[in-house]
């Protein structure tokens, strides 16, 4: 399968001069071309041992990265992955950014060098239509037959050396998945070394100028080189004619998502609490190697109990995430987003802004700036306004917090369904509702325009990875615990600090008569009929930095109180907070937007502060007004 065909180079069909490649240059910077979903991004890890995120699904790499050929042993090279591209008309803004880079129009990237295109084996009649534009460009460039091994596990069949005849260009099967065939990178690269750019590139056919000769184009040459597709494209459409129905395709979506959070609670919870204990006894043991007094308190009842407070959750953010990625790499979600459409232009958008949707329940940051795969400048803005809604794992502290310490936990149906998954199911639909209300409210006034088709090439369905999955949840454990290293210790030794101070005669002075709670006391009343005290009002201003700092400063300041200082922070909370209040704040935390990194990145991808400031002053106003009808209903039930 690691075949490696090069031919000589075709003649040109015309007089007209090659596109100039570099004069001169030797190889220096290589990029890596393809369409969306062709696994570029997992090829780009293996060439570089870098760890980009991977989906089963478009739109994943939304700007370009870089990084040294360090996993072949070529780190005198540079590889930039770029966003997936059907053609070389900039029509969305990655596809500029792929473009512009290619055609040497970026500024502080190097025009490429070189070219790896790589092509999806089990579509590759329609990843073709590329090829022609690609290799028009004149730079010296190798096709690479992505999935070779499932296309011929699967019935399908291909003649890498008369593709190679028909293109001009050197053609090689690989599996970017097992990192298989890259030995032909290798021996390309090698070719190329120390040449000259310019004398060793390839001519092809003419460039096909418009969509049609293009489909025409790629079939006539697939019809050549004796390509037959998969023949598991037949089982694809008979599980796609259930899962894309129009009545069981939303059921069986439905049930799925209950499900992953019916196994979060029932599963993860058991894991927190194991976590949670091993965390308290550790604190306990570093207790005998610290000396009595504030040392002791600040490392003990300030960073200890508020960083633990936040890893519990681990655990369940964890088993989430593994299980979005099964669903991601199997090829799931991409049906997902032909499903959403239906309801997306029901309020004026398309199936594409349900990709950064998707994506935000992960972290709203990279959801928004893989907007820019949609064309219609006026869908991205709505698309961008509506993503800080979604449900992103850093409320999922929060939300599990309160539900452990104020929702029972009550199964109904023999214990099918539980009371907890419901109310975390009916947060994550709230702030989903939120959303796609703003959007038909944006759509139909300030952000109307008329409405663009949904063209999405759907993967087929593939068996995840335990590589894939494994370093999935890696990165997203590191993640978490950067993120309580660095932005959620710094904030409760802060706190610890203005808890403790100002101090009379060396004693540390009341909770409530400290600098922090002078400041809670004397914003308490703005949040009083929320049903919020003034740690929560706290709470709620560390959690602009990053929502799932709440947790950790819920954690500090109940433990620097003498009287909640034994008790766990979910007892501490029962016993410091109605259940109306606990419900308003679950349903200020769905809408609101407490969140630095998002509004610094909404601010970048618009190039201006009035966006994420409307965005900010809205969500807040919605949020203070939704929580206060929540807190008012649950006391008048």
């Amino acid at each position: 399968m690691s075949s490696c065909c090069t031919p000589e180079p075709f003649q040109p069909a015309d007089d007209s001069p090659r596109p100039d490649a570099g004069a001169g240059r030797a190889l220096r910077t290589i990029a890596l071309v393809g369409p969306p979903n062709s696994g570029k991004s997992t090829l780009f890890n293996r060439l570089t041992g870098l760890r980009q995120k991977v989906a089963n699904y478009p739109g994943v790499t939304v700007e370009q990265r870089m990084g040294p050929m360090a996993g072949i042993g070529r780190s005198d090279l540079t590889l930039i992955d770029l966003p997936g591209i059907y053609s070389l008309d900039p029509f969305s803004e990655d596809a500029r950014v792929s473009v512009d880079v290619l055609e040497g129009r970026m500024p502080g990237t190097p025009k490429p060098d070189a070219i790896l295109l790589v092509l999806d084996s089990l579509h590759l009649t329609r990843q073709l239509m590329l090829a022609a534009p690609v290799l028009a460009l004149g730079l010296p460039c190798i096709v690479l037959l992505n999935m070779s091994d499932l296309m011929e596990l699967r019935g399908g069949t291909i003649d890498p050396l008369r593709l190679a005849q028909e293109l001009g260009a050197p053609v090689a099967r690989i599996s970017a998945a097992r990192g298989t065939g890259l030995d032909a990178i290798q021996m390309f690269l090698n070719r190329h070394r120390g040449e000259d750019a310019n004398k060793s590139a390839t001519t092809v056919l003419p460039v096909v100028g418009n969509p049609v000769s293009a489909h025409k184009w790629a079939a006539q040459v697939s019809a050549r080189t004796g390509y037959r597709a998969p023949l598991s494209e037949a089982a694809t459409r008979r599980l796609d004619s259930f899962l894309l129905h129009r009545f069981w395709g939303p059921i069986f979506f439905l049930v799925v998502v209950f499900s992953v959070f019916e196994v979060v609670f029932t599963i993860g919870q058991p894991l927190s609490d194991g976590l949670g204990d091993l965390l308290a006894r550790a604190g306990l043991l570093a207790t005998g190697f610290l000396p009595d007094g504030w040392i002791r308190s600040l490392v003990l009842d300030g960073a200890w109990k508020g960083v633990s407070s936040v890893l519990v959750f681990l655990p369940q953010i964890l088993l989430l995430f593994l299980f979005i990625g099964i669903l991601e790499d199997s090829g799931y979600l991409a049906r997902a987003a032909l499903i959403a459409d239906r309801v997306m232009r029901t309020i004026g958008l398309n199936g594409k802004a349900f990709i950064p949707l998707l994506s935000a329940y992960a972290c709203a940051v990279p959801a928004i700036m893989a907007t820019r795969t949609i064309e219609n400048k006026r869908d991205r803005l709505a698309t961008i306004l509506v993503t800080p809604f979604m449900t992103c794992s850093a409320r999922l502290p929060v939300y599990m917090l309160f539900i452990a310490a104020f929702i029972p936990p009550i199964a109904y149906l023999h214990g099918l369904v539980g009371l907890q998954t419901l109310v975390m199911l009916g947060l994550y639909a709230l702030g989903f509702l939120a959303a796609l209300s703003t959007a038909r409210l944006l759509k139909s006034s300030i952000l109307k325009s008329s409405q663009t088709p949904f063209i999405l090439e759907l993967p087929q369905y593939r068996m995840p990875t335990l590589r894939s999955l494994g370093l999935r949840l890696w990165d997203r454990a590191w993640v978490f615990l950067r993120q309580a290293g660095s932005i959620i210790l710094a904030v409760t030794l802060a706190l610890w600090v203005l808890a403790n101070f100002p101090r009379h005669n060396g004693v540390a002075p009341l909770l409530s008569e400290s600098v922090i709670g002078r400041l809670g006391h004397w914003m308490e009343p703005a949040i009083a009929p929320l049903g919020f005290n003034w740690k929560i009002g706290i709470g709620l201003i560390s959690s602009v930095l990053a929502r799932e700092v709440m947790v950790g400063t819920m954690g500090t300041l109940y433990g620097a109180d003498p009287q909640t200082q034994s008790l766990s922070l979910q007892t501490a909370l029962h016993h410091d907070l109605s259940l109306g209040g606990a419900i308003a704040l679950m349903v200020f935390f769905a809408f609101a937007m407490q969140c630095t990194s998002t509004m610094a990145v909404v601010k970048r991808e618009t190039n201006s502060w009035r966006w994420p400031a409307m965005q900010f002053i809205y969500m807040l106003i919605l949020a203070y007004g939704a929580a206060y009808v929540a807190n008012w209903a649950v006391h008048l039930l």
